[in-house]
């Protein structure tokens, strides 16, 4: 018999996407025992596949959802203290067009953005006049007047993996590449069957599950129960490409169409720009790609404002993925709700109880797992309160919360590092680049060079630390360097694993 089968776990959370990994850090904290099953990587699927914002979502504000545009804007406060290493502020402009949305439309909006999330660190709305100043570079001679608000940025798949190392270092079991098999009610605990390396069957028992797989969302919760539940969800696909970047500054642009949609042109990885995102209703969620109508579409909106409109063969990038959305009825895939919403099958006489997570974007994760715990509060007596709100997160205790004074501490610790090589750490890994670089005096102290500001000793940290098993875990979520690497040189990632660990 497994050693697992011994271990009675308070909660299982099947699903290692930011509400999975949310909820498990969050439970952790509150001295429950936790255990996180992923089918893949961490934040392989829909949170990786972002428009990677922590925003409030102004378009929101057109579909009334005021409470979800208010604590998002709240949340973006909390998070931006918790990591300012992976989100920074950003700011974006909205040229305006007349016969979209009246002005004084634009302005009654962004005075509810400003003042609805108790915004304390950000600056204010203000309008511009584009033709004059350089917050129309790039874009066409006709636009002339401007509105600028602020939100922020972050790099998704990271914030995926500090939540994870937060939660194994307060004691959860994360357990990545492993399937939920099948789960069953028995004698008041989740009786749970994974994968075993050996071939054999692993159970495991749990007092609590929570389902937290995206996209599966609805086929885990059916397959769990008696009967199918009355809930539904809408498969939403958002699409993205990364084109050579497009316009001067590190402002950004949100862009209006017919269609009452919007498209962000955001600057990305230095080099490029990232366009999206689409609205498509699916029907396969598995593996979404970005088809050629949706290539179309947001060259077409791109190109009716910026003076070099993007062209399908400048795309040196896309990607897709798919929001679960909980299905309200909207007929429009752009007007169904992007709040979340949590069901609880509370079980046999109040045991073994199912919590189904549908809908959520980024910018809540960390409410939604406070109010997930507060669903199960029932179920466990003896928690802890909630503590994850002035908590920094694995690299975002950074003093006083100045990113510059640190930057600068950092290099006068490591001087003969090149400073892309530094700050690609930095903003990777906080304050925990030092544990990766320890006494490296020069990138030969790093290992093999793979390109870019990659090195071994990275790659051997992501393996070690981060659950690193593949060259796109490594190239694509742990980092962004397969942007920059050529071929060979990610082959050559590929490779190194499978030389060093055995890993393919």
């Amino acid at each position: 018999m497994s050693n697992a089968t011994q271990t009675v776990y308070d909660l299982a959370v099947v699903g290692g996407g930011i509400n999975g990994t949310g909820i498990a850090r969050d439970a952790a904290g509150r001295g429950l025992k936790v255990v996180l099953l992923e089918k893949d990587d961490l934040a392989a699927h829909t949170s990786s596949w972002s428009t990677k914002l922590i925003h409030g979502g102004l378009r929101y504000l057109e579909h009334f959802e005021f409470r979800l545009v208010a604590e998002s804007l709240a949340e973006r406060e909390v998070l931006l203290r918790a990591a300012p290493h992976i989100i920074e502020p950003l700011q974006f402009v909205l040229p305006h067009e007349p016969h979209l949305r009246p002005a004084w439309m634009i302005r009654a909006g962004l005075f509810l953005y400003d003042h609805l999330g108790g915004r304390r660190t950000l600056p204010a709305s203000f309008s511009v006049d584009l033709a004059t100043t350089e917050w129309g570079a790039g874009l066409k001679r006709k636009f002339h007047t401007g509105f600028v608000y602020s939100d922020a940025r972050v790099d998704d798949a990271r914030l995926v993996i500090a939540n994870a190392i937060d939660a194994r270092e307060r004691g959860a079991d994360i357990r990545t590449r492993t399937p939920l098999v099948a789960a069953r009610r028995d004698d008041g605990l989740w009786r749970i069957s994974t994968p075993e390396r050996g071939g054999g069957p692993n159970e495991l028992r749990a007092r609590v599950l929570v389902n937290a797989s995206g996209p599966w969302v609805k086929r885990v919760q059916d397959e769990l129960c008696a009967a199918p539940g009355r809930e539904g969800v809408r498969h939403i696909k958002g699409s993205h490409i990364v084109v050579p970047r497009v316009h001067r500054g590190e402002h950004a642009y949100i862009l209006q169409n017919a269609d009452k949609r919007i498209v962000f042109v955001i600057p990305y990885q230095g080099k490029f720009s990232l366009i999206g995102t689409t609205d498509v209703a699916v029907e396969d969620y598995d593996k979404p790609q970005i088809s050629p109508e949706e290539i179309a579409y947001l060259c077409d909106i791109a190109g009716a404002y910026l003076d070099r409109p993007p062209v399908p063969s400048d795309i040196v990038w896309s990607y897709s993925g798919v929001r679960p959305l909980y299905d309200d009825g909207s007929a429009d895939p752009s007007a169904v709700t992007r709040d979340y919403v949590l069901k609880l099958d509370s079980g046999e006489n109040g045991k073994a109880p199912l919590l189904s997570v549908y809908g959520g974007k980024i910018t809540t994760y960390r409410r939604l797992a406070e109010q997930a715990l507060s669903e199960l509060a029932a179920f466990f007596p003896g928690m802890k309160s909630a503590w994850t709100h002035g908590e920094p997160l694995p690299g975002g205790d950074v003093p006083r919360g100045d990113l510059s004074q640190y930057r600068s501490q950092l290099a006068a610790r490591y001087p003969i590092l090149p400073d892309e090589c530094r700050e690609a750490l930095l903003r990777r890994h906080g304050t925990r680049a030092t544990r990766l670089l320890g006494e490296a005096r020069t990138t030969a102290d790093l290992g093999t060079h793979f390109g870019d500001t990659l090195y071994a000793a990275e790659i051997d940290y992501f393996v070690a630390q981060e659950w690193a098993r593949s060259a796109e875990d490594v190239l694509w979520r742990r980092t962004k360097c397969g942007l920059h690497l050529t071929p060979t040189q990610r082959e050559a990632v590929g490779l190194y694993l499978l030389e060093q660990y055995g890993y393919r």
